[in-house]
């Protein structure tokens, strides 16, 4: 049984600040450590459940995050920037099953600490064939494209909701309860990681009940900016097209293209953004 395990930030155990998210920024090597940790809870609740392999993608931000010598052993790790498909970086059709720990909810979610979709301040929503998107529908589809169930998902309670509404009885970790964006009533991390823990298993103890999540091609991403300079900038790009003063549309028959393009779009964005001064 072969388990692949995606890692975001902002929904691990213990951690509601943006500084915390980023090298350099207060607390953020305590995250990391943190973040290692929920990972760890994974592949362990995999390993209770008779996985043979667990390969983790660290994937979040930098994607220089977990800590390879924290990591347990059994498992391996992708790590570092220039990953063609991000967060879904070396999934396959031979996994048995997925798992998203350190998730968070879509943009605007009440209530989701952290919450935005792939960028935080640039873009204000997402839409995968009309439907709005949060990355946990993002990279559910790809492993849907693959034939591959996601079967655990953990974060805060808004996003472990937005899970079950589109995966249906999916096993969810809520790790914290979400006040506001930035703030939130935490569970001590080794409370959260044993839960983690427990309900990998527990979902992996009953694998058969699962079923990809599938979107149905052909695959249209649209995203809303924040400014018309960056819409603009991202409708250079071949096959996306601007279809408002702030919106764009990219559509495809192949899903790794949507995944691709996100960062291509980061790219272009935060350039634009920084000579723009949106960040000042």
């Amino acid at each position: 049984m072969k388990i692949y395990v995606s890692v975001d930030m902002e929904g691990v155990s213990g951690l509601t600040d943006p500084e915390e998210m980023h090298a350099g920024g207060r607390g953020y090597e305590r995250g990391c450590e943190l973040m290692t940790g929920d990972a760890n809870a994974v592949v362990e609740g995999a390993f209770d459940a008779g996985a043979d392999t667990v390969l983790i993608n660290d994937a979040h931000g930098s994607t220089k995050n977990l800590k390879i010598d924290l990591i347990d052993p059994r498992a391996s790790l992708i790590r570092g920037p220039g990953k063609p498909h991000r967060m879904g970086q070396g999934l396959s059709g031979d996994f048995a099953a997925a798992c998203f720990a350190g998730y968070h909810a879509r943009a605007g979610v009440q209530h989701g600490v952290l919450n935005h979709t792939w960028m935080g301040k640039e873009i204000h929503d997402v839409y995968l064939n009309g439907e709005i998107c949060g990355e946990i529908r993002l990279v559910a589809g790809l492993a849907g494209s693959l034939g591959v169930p996601v079967v655990v998902v953990t974060g805060d309670e808004a996003a472990c909701e937005e899970a079950r509404d589109l995966l249906g009885d999916v096993e969810t970790v809520a790790v914290k309860k979400g006040i506001d964006r930035f703030s939130a009533e935490l569970l001590p991390p080794s409370v959260a990681q044993a839960r983690i823990r427990a309900a990998t298993a527990r979902a992996l103890g009953r694998l058969s009940a699962f079923h990809p999540y599938v979107v149905s091609p052909p695959y249209t991403l649209g995203v809303e900016w924040n400014s018309t300079d960056i819409a603009a900038g991202c409708a250079i790009i071949p096959g996306t097209r601007l279809v408002g003063p702030r919106h764009t549309e990219f559509t495809t028959d192949d899903y790794w293209d949507i995944m691709s393009l996100f960062g291509i779009f980061a790219t272009i964005a935060g350039r634009i953004a920084c000579g723009s001064g949106v960040y000042g």
